[in-house]
């Protein structure tokens, strides 16, 4: 029980810190009480570096908690720039990650065990997995939206990660996997049954993938009051993205439900294949989803009308072997060709964007309200019903460039359809 005021804490093999309810760690607000990692240019209030066996367990209820302080925290670091006492240029009016420390960063560490614990208030980053195996995190809630770069729980080259069970309420990306490293891959991970809310992506898969993804499942999750996207996934940095099951999914209130992207940001080509994304219900926000939240995702990529799901490869790099299967998706509809327009014999002006950082706004208006898939090789759509509040001067589904492709029982209801085609294809 009670407040106990720290600085860094350095876990060694076979450490459990056990919290009971009631007891909360308080992390610093003063900069220089967070100690650094030698191999990486990163601070953290709970530290553990090529250790194993090591466990953060709560007791009784909801167990015990962890206040990063992260606001006052970030804005001391503010104040030490301009005391000249911390080098910075302060990017953005923010001081820069390496300056702020997580809650929790755990690297090339086995044996992990996160239960029945709360974070809460980082400064950056929240949870960080980097390079770990056979890690367990099970009923944790993260509540931190007090500054930038708040992520929820990064899984960062990991060999074994079970998530399950836990709520995750971050100002930035709230699950998120990413490769930072060539040398690894992030496999073999599991996310079951989680709540996340985003003022960026929900559940997503960079953007940095060095290494890549393989064999994820997400199974049974929640979304919603979300700026980005429910599910996206993405390889863009060389790595490799393949076996990927996305099952049981609900998103409510949220920017975009669906985006898979391979890009070209290094000299190494990405790929994608093997992405199966079922059982999936969503509703496309008509506003901004993430609203009255302390720090919102921002307003971008305008003009535009609302984005459809994009699953977007590259001439020379397709996805290959997408299944999608019964998905049911709400979107405002209203796209209204007086404010930003597209049309089909346009689809040539819709940019490539191989380096471009990849959000599922950024080729700004598209001509399809439903799915837009350009560059795709092996695409089922079985089971699809998609459903527009209000007219849309465009297409439901949109396939540029698709070859293999099989459709079947897509059921589109948009008002005053009458005789619109739901779908156009160019080859």
């Amino acid at each position: 029980m009670g407040r106990y005021l720290t600085g860094s804490i350095h876990l060694k093999s076979n450490v459990t810190i056990e919290l009971v309810e009631g007891a909360v760690l308080v992390g610093s607000t003063n900069p220089f009480d967070y100690d650094r990692f030698e191999a990486i240019n990163d601070r953290a209030l709970i530290m553990a570096e090529g250790v194993e066996n090591i466990r953060i367990i709560g007791y009784y209820n909801s167990g015990g908690s962890i206040d990063g302080q992260g606001r006052e925290l970030a804005n001391n670091c503010t104040d030490l720039v301009h005391k000249g006492l911390i080098n910075d240029r302060l990017s953005n009016d923010r001081v820069a990650e390496s300056h702020r420390a997580r809650l929790l960063h755990f690297r090339e560490c086995k044996n992990v065990e996160i239960d029945n614990v709360t974070f809460r208030n980082a400064a950056n980053w929240v949870t960080m997995y980097d390079q770990c195996e056979n890690v367990r995190v099970n009923n944790v809630r993260i509540h931190s939206t007090v500054f930038w770069n708040n992520d929820g729980i990064d899984i960062v080259d990991c060999d074994g990660f079970l998530l399950t069970n836990s709520y995750i309420d971050a100002s930035d990306d709230a699950i998120c996997l990413k490769s930072h490293t060539n040398k690894k891959i992030c496999q073999n991970v599991e996310v079951r049954n989680c709540t996340a809310r985003s003022s960026a992506s929900g559940i997503k898969f960079g953007t940095m993938g060095a290494g890549g993804f393989k064999n994820v499942k997400i199974i049974h999750n929640t979304v919603y009051d979300t700026y980005r996207s429910a599910i996206t996934i993405q390889s863009v940095d060389g790595g490799i993205c393949e076996n990927i099951l996305v099952d049981s999914l609900q998103s409510i209130n949220v920017g975009n439900a669906i985006y898979l992207n391979v890009g070209a940001r290094r000299d190494k080509p990405s790929s994608m294949e093997g992405i199966t994304i079922r059982n999936l219900y969503c509703e496309v926000a008509a506003t901004k989803p993430d609203a009255g939240y302390d720090y919102e995702g921002p307003i971008e990529d305008l003009p535009r009308n609302i984005s459809p799901c994009g699953i977007i490869g590259l001439k020379d790099t397709k996805i290959r072997n997408v299944t999608l299967e019964n998905i049911e998706i709400v979107f405002p509809g209203g796209g209204d060709p007086h404010y930003a327009y597209r049309g089909l014999d346009q689809l040539d002006e819709v940019p490539e964007m191989p380096k471009a950082y990849p959000e599922f706004s950024q080729h700004e208006e598209l001509p399809a309200w439903g799915f837009f898939v350009r560059h795709v090789d092996g695409l089922i759509m079985k089971n699809i019903k998609l459903k527009a509040l209000k007219k849309d001067y465009r297409t439901a589904i949109v396939l540029d460039d698709v070859t293999h492709h099989q459709i079947d029982k897509i059921e589109v209801d948009e008002p005053e359809r009458k005789n619109k085609d739901f779908i156009f294809e160019r080859k």
